[in-house]
């Protein structure tokens, strides 16, 4: 099993049990691994050590419960494992900057203009545009009830595809200069619902006359169905003539996919690519023209 899985399982396990006992014995208990080595396999993954991404899960959560439950702040305070209204109130304010209290009351006053901006505003977001086969039969926009941390996420959705083959990719674009070289890791969460074909993040390194150099669309490891909140990553090297590289979150057919903490890092050639190759070698001579080898 790969570390990449490994760490995809535990936070599949720690999305489930956030309101429970995470300990860390507990967890590399599960992991099947020593506390020193579930320690480090986690932090390489995922860019924070299991304790951090254990205490932002439970705050973004006890945020979204502010907003949208009338639950009494002390109980959800416990629902999440804080021993204290006290120590929970220190924690998310070094979040958000605002007590529990304040935070409910200012966020669940604002929460409808917010949504009603976000409704004019859903397809013009700040550095993302929507492309893809049939991008005016899907839509993206906003998030700020479902998100993995902050206050919002951002998310592309089918509105009128019906097509396996259709699809549509929320994206971005920027120049390949500064990574001239370098082996680039793409990271991020993505959630899913009632995805048919499959979504994933994507990743491409095109040089100057447009030719895709390096690409991967996770096609070979495709995220279906419905999913809670887990960690992704594309790994490309960037090529001395590399021009542009372009990105975003692929949903083929039908479906809604949320995505969150996308972020960028240089790695070393001990982090392997995850690049398709689309062209196998030339061969010397035909070969298997009566189908029976």
């Amino acid at each position: 099993m790969s570390n990449d899985t490994i760490v995809k399982s535990m936070i599949e396990f720690i999305e489930e049990n956030l309101h429970k006992d995470l300990s860390l014995d507990h967890l590399s208990k599960v992991a099947g691994y020593s506390k020193y080595h579930f320690l480090r396999l986690f932090q390489a993954e995922v860019g924070v050590t299991a304790s951090e991404y254990i205490r932002y899960r439970r705050i973004a959560n006890a945020a979204k419960k502010l907003i949208y439950s009338n639950d009494p702040i002390l109980e959800i305070a416990l629902f999440y494992r804080f021993e204290t209204q006290e120590s929970f109130t220190r924690s998310f304010k070094r979040t958000y900057n605002l007590p529990p209290g304040q935070y409910r009351r200012i966020m669940s006053s604002i929460q409808h203009q917010q949504e009603v901006i976000a409704l004019k505003n859903e397809q013009m977001l700040k550095g993302w545009f929507l492309s893809g086969s049939h991008p005016f039969h899907y839509k993206m926009g906003v998030d700020r009830e479902t998100f993995h941390k902050g206050k919002a996420s951002g998310y592309l959705k089918s509105v009128t595809a019906h097509k396996a083959e259709e699809f549509a990719t929320m994206m971005q674009q920027f120049k390949a200069q500064n990574y001239l070289g370098k082996r680039l890791k793409l990271s991020g969460f993505i959630k899913s619902s009632e995805v048919d074909a499959y979504c994933g993040f994507w990743m491409r390194v095109d040089d100057n006359l447009r030719d895709i150099l390096q690409f991967d669309n996770m096609s070979d490891r495709p995220i279906t169905g419905n999913t809670d909140w887990n960690h992704y990553s594309i790994v490309l090297d960037i090529p001395d003539t590399s021009s542009t590289i372009s990105f975003g979150v692929l949903l083929v057919g039908s479906g809604q996919v949320w995505i969150d903490e996308l972020k960028f890092v240089e790695v070393d050639e001990n982090t392997p690519t995850t690049n398709i190759e689309f062209a196998s070698q030339l061969l010397e001579e035909p070969t298997n023209l009566s189908f029976e080898e």
